[in-house]
Order: structure tokens, then sequence, then C-alpha cells
């Protein structure tokens, strides 16, 4: 993506944020003490560490304060972080300003929050304070709004920083009128009896919340204020269930680490079942490749229970989610396709992590400059890969590109395709597997062009138990029936590839000076060929050649 807007983003907990946008650090309610168990209540202690000492903050160039209480202009933050970044600035509506100068913060310093646009760094940053309720719309003596939120507008788009706040029309009307809003940090401590009674105000319920976020429109919503205090706290599964049930169209971000503001030319679709054990490496190598234009990372997650969801908000990810019961390899892609805003679509596996930087980039140049409407990449085995499937990789992944190649093979576990390609062949929702080949037959056949990219390389790691193995071969066996229905293996053809198979592994090994596993190696074969033959042996004979070509390893 552009890097000039992917925005670093560092979460400080409640409605505290710092954005690092290029030649500007911004502060928004940094609350880096426990002032509120000291000054206001004993068991009012964090549940979240403090993120960096305030005497260490020397790289604040703007502080945004949406109210005066402590949680959110601190006492014990504020006046230390403005001596150690003399170059700051604090922006606050006026019963801010007063506290910060009783704290010894000069006035040239202090800048009032004003419901119009003001610049922050040059030109490229404004800021744009809008009202906020906490818990009721409430204006000064010369109109000017108590509590605010803010909207901070870069690189064309806006990011709407809520503060504390409930729902109110006047607030939504004044969105409406700045927007439209990319990305929209929203407080989900609902107010309700029983926190009352404590005192605390408390903001929108979640459902509140995300219904705001529809009417004004964002694409993706960073929720706050439900993890520091244990009596004003939100289970972030609750957060996340409710995201999920309600479908609201926008992505869900906990804790993010950056926010995406870049037009997306890409839509990187993965689709997860448990995949936590790569995933993070996965969006991490995104998040590092070189490229100049902008991209989005779809999740379509079938039931993950492993830390997978957490993985991906924390990389700032649009998750849809699909039941097991209604999942298809095709099902799943269509629906992360239908999401999608890219023009061109890149599918690729949890378990897969791209060799390098340019991955993406070579990956979709054969769609972006209209030599193949669907382009697959190169697959590499991992260290803890078995050999015989290394061996693999390397017969249908070969060193040297073919754009576009011929015939119709292709994978979905590294592949892209153009926007219109799918929209006119979409995915067939019935197959078992090798739903990218049976695209790419129809692509094929109707004059359309497939094209393999050596140089767009990813490690694949299969983490399988051998039963897995052979249902993973028995269920793509049974797709290539509906694909090439003339396919037939035998019994005698499954023990002759295996015995071939596995001769043919351990010469290589010993050729590559490889201690390979002689019984991993065989069981390996074992399990691939027999679950194809019982994915495959009831249908009709075919030609010896087409046999050797799809089932009979080099």
């Amino acid at each position: 993506m552009n890097a000039s807007l992917r925005i670093p983003l560092q979460m400080l907990g409640q409605s505290g944020c710092r954005l690092a946008f290029p030649g500007c650090t911004v502060y928004v309610d940094p609350y880096l003490s426990n002032s509120v168990q000291e000054l206001d209540g004993p068991g009012l202690d964090r549940l979240l560490p403090i993120p960096m000492q305030p005497e260490d903050v020397r790289d604040a160039d703007w502080v945004l304060i949406t109210h005066e209480h402590i949680d959110h202009c601190d006492p014990h933050t504020l006046p230390k972080l403005a001596a150690a970044s003399p170059q700051a600035c604090f922006v606050g509506p006026a019963p801010v300003l007063q506290l910060l100068a009783t704290w010894g913060i000069a006035q040239e310093r202090l800048l009032p929050a004003k419901e119009c646009w003001q610049a922050l760094h040059s030109t490229s940053l404004r800021v744009h304070a809008v009202p906020a309720a906490h818990p009721e719309l409430l204006r000064d003596a010369g109109g000017d709004p108590v509590c605010v939120g803010y909207v901070l507008e870069f690189g064309g788009q806006k990011i709407y920083l809520a503060g504390d706040t409930s729902a109110k029309q006047e607030i939504i009307d004044a969105l409406l009128a700045l927007g439209p809003i990319h990305t929209a940090f929203l407080p989900v401590n609902e107010h309700n009896f029983f926190r009352g009674r404590r005192g605390i105000i408390g903001n929108m319920s979640v459902r509140e919340a995300f219904q705001l976020a529809q009417e004004i429109g964002v694409r993706q919503v960073v929720a706050v204020h439900w993890d520091m205090f244990s009596v004003n706290s939100v289970d972030p599964d609750e957060i996340r269930l409710l995201h999920q049930k309600l479908n609201p169209g926008f992505a869900l971000l906990l804790r993010p680490t950056s926010i995406h503001l870049g037009d997306i030319r890409a839509s990187i679709i993965i689709r997860t079942l448990n995949e936590a054990r790569h995933l993070e490496a996965l969006l991490q190598s995104i998040s590092r490749q070189q490229i100049d234009w902008g991209h989005e990372v779809i999740l379509v997650d079938s039931g993950s229970t492993d830390g997978t969801l957490q993985i991906a908000e924390r990389h700032g990810c649009r998750i849809l989610h699909i039941s097991r019961r209604e999942f298809s390899f095709g099902r799943s892609l269509n629906r992360g396709c239908e999401a999608a805003e890219g023009e061109v679509l890149v599918i690729v596996s949890g378990h897969c992590v791209p060799a390098d930087t340019h991955w993406l980039q070579h990956l979709c140049r054969p769609v972006l400059e209209q030599q193949a409407e669907y382009a697959y990449g190169r697959q590499l085995g991992g260290d803890g890969s078995h050999f015989s499937e290394k061996r693999i990789f390397c017969k249908y992944f070969p060193e040297r590109s073919a754009v576009p190649q011929s015939g119709f093979f292709c994978n979905n576990a590294n592949a892209v395709l153009s926007r219109q390609a799918w929209q006119k062949y979409r995915f067939n929702e019935e197959l078992t597997g090798l739903e990218d080949m049976e695209l790419a037959q129809r692509l094929v056949r109707d004059g359309g062009r497939v094209g393999y990219v050596a140089e767009a390389a990813v490690y694949h790691y299969h983490d399988e138990s051998w039963p897995q193995i052979r249902r993973r071969f028995e269920r793509e066996a049974i797709a290539l029936q509906k694909i090439m229905p003339q396919l037939h293996v035998s019994l005698l053809d499954t023990m002759r590839y295996i015995l071939s198979s596995f001769l043919k592994d351990m010469r290589q090994a010993w050729r590559d000076g490889h201690k390979a596993s002689m019984l991993g190696v065989f069981r390996y074969r074992l399990n691939q060929y027999w679950g194809a033959y019982k994915g495959n042996h009831e249908h009709r004979r075919m030609s010896r050649a087409e046999k050797e070509k799809y089932f009979y390893p080099q």
C-alpha cells in the first residue's frame, strides 16, 4: 500500500491513541498514569499496563483532548507530556484549555476546538471539532460545545474520533455534512442503571455505535472505551459476536496497529479456520509489501476459535463470517469477492507466507497489465514440510514463469483474478475443492488467459495429520471428476503410483543429500494416492496420457 496512506496507530487504552502521520504525530486523550484510581476511587485501577511514561513522550506534535474528565484530560499525564514535547500544541474545548493553563502549559500552545477546519501540519492534515453528548450535548455561553469529538482529514480521507458521546441526531448530521467518514473511533461502554448508580456516565452500547457507523457510512470502526476499568469494561468477544451477527457492512478493529486510508486497488481475500499459527506472519508480510497502490485484507472465517480473529483485528482486516454448514471453498471466496472493493482480487491461503516484499506486485502485474485474467504464483515448502510435498510443489510450480500459460491449471493458495472475470464466472459453490481450476477451465474455454508467475512465491505450510492429507487429496479428486469426468484411476494404477513415487522421492533425496524418512515418504505417498483413488475410482477410464499428467509423479 502507499506508505503515506498507511497510518501507524498505537492504542493507549480507554479512548486514547497515537497516530503517526507523515511528519506529524497526533495524540488523542492520552491517559498514561493511574490517576483515576489515585484521585477518584481505589476500585478504579487500570486493567491495561501504562504503555509509556508521559515524560518519555518526545514526539508529540499535536494533542487533541475531547473533554475534561481525568481519564481523557489527565493531570498526571499532560503536564509531563508537554514538558517532554515542547513542540506540542494542545487542542480542546474551553473547560479543557482552562485546566491545561492552570497546569502550567503556556497559552500560546493552547488552541480552542472549533467547528471549522484548522490546519495541523502544513495543508496535509486538518482537524474539525464536532459536538459530543456526554451524556447530553451542552454548549457554553459562546455557543461552543463543552465536549467534542474530532474529524481528522488526511490524504482526502476522514477519521472520526468520537471521544465520549451518546448518539444524537445533531452529531450524525454534523458528521454527514463533513463526510464521507472512512474510519470511526467509537466508544462502546454503554450507559446503564447500575453504572449510573456508581457515578459512571457511560456512552453508546455496541449496537448503538454500530448503527451510528452505518448511518454515517464508514468503512471501518475502531471500538474504544471498553478495556481500561473493570466496572466500565466490555467483553471483546461480545463486540465481535454482535459484529458477526449484525453483519453491518464495515470492518471491526480492536487494538489495531495501523489504519489504511488509501484508495483500494487490490483486495486480498483469505479463507480462515483456525489459522493463528501462520496468520500473523502472513499479515506482517502483507503490510511490508513494496507497492505504490492501496490494498485491503478481507478474512472469510468459518468459525475460528484459536485467536485467528484477534490477529486479524489487530492488523486491521475486514472480517466476514460464514457458518460451517454454509461453507464451501467456492462459496466463501464468492462472499469475499462480493465484499471486496479492489479491481483485482488476490486470494491467498491463511497458511501461506510471501517469500519477499515484492510478492504482491509480481502477482498482480499480469492482471493489472491485462496479460491474463487469472494468475497464480509459485509455492515453496517450508522447513517443516514433508519432502514429498516439496516435490509436488516443484512439479506444479516451476522456477520459470509462463504468462499466459497453456492449459487451465491454477491454484488459489496464491492467486489473483480480475474483478471482471470473477463477476462473469464466479466460483462454483458445489465443488469439494479445485474451484480454482474449474473457473479457469471455463475462462480458458471462452478464450481467456491464465498466467503463472514464478517471481510471486509463497511458503505454503500444511500442518496436517495423515488422515487430513488423505482427505485433502480425496476431496480434490472428487472435484476433479466434475471438471474432467473422463478421468479414472484404477487400483492397479494407484499401487503403481505409490511405489513409483516412493522410489523416485528416495532417489531424489539421496541425490540432494537430504535425510528424508523412508517411512514418512511412504506414508505421504500412500495417503496421497489412496485418497485420490477413493475420490476418483468410480469414474470412467481415460487415456494413459491424461492419467500420467494429473496423477503420475515426475
